[in-house]
């Protein structure tokens, strides 16, 4: 049985640009426990309102997606982050409800490859 290729995650692009699989497999368990911690907590702070504390999680994910992810996805998740900074919450938090899917397949990208690489959070 073959599991299918990652949606967002490139993981050629991460190595290319980390240069060392075993650096590149540590940074991505500090993307995979990021993920897990702020892809929940993103939705709840934009829930009560919390527009300020959304963006600093929504600033740590920007600033590993060029590391991990093409272009296009990364360009998303840059303009939710710039939405985030001055934004009313309904159009944030639409913006990241759109986002949300992208951000729970990363992670599940990134937990197949943990996997498969024998390492986890």
């Amino acid at each position: 049985m073959t599991s299918s290729p990652p949606t967002y995650l490139d993981v050629e692009l991460a190595l290319s640009q980390i240069g060392d699989v075993e650096a590149m497999n540590g940074m991505m368990v500090m993307l995979q426990e990021a993920l897990v911690h702020d892809i929940p907590a993103i939705a709840d702070h934009l829930q009560v309102g919390d527009i300020a504390s959304a963006n600093r999680l929504l600033h740590g994910i920007k600033g590993f997606v060029p590391i991990f992810c093409q272009d296009a996805f990364c360009s998303r998740v840059v303009q939710v982050e710039a939405m985030s900074k001055d934004s009313q919450s309904t159009t944030v938090t639409a913006a990241y409800t759109e986002l949300r899917p992208e951000l729970d397949q990363l992670l599940a990208d990134v937990t197949a490859y943990l996997a498969s690489a024998g390492q986890s959070v």
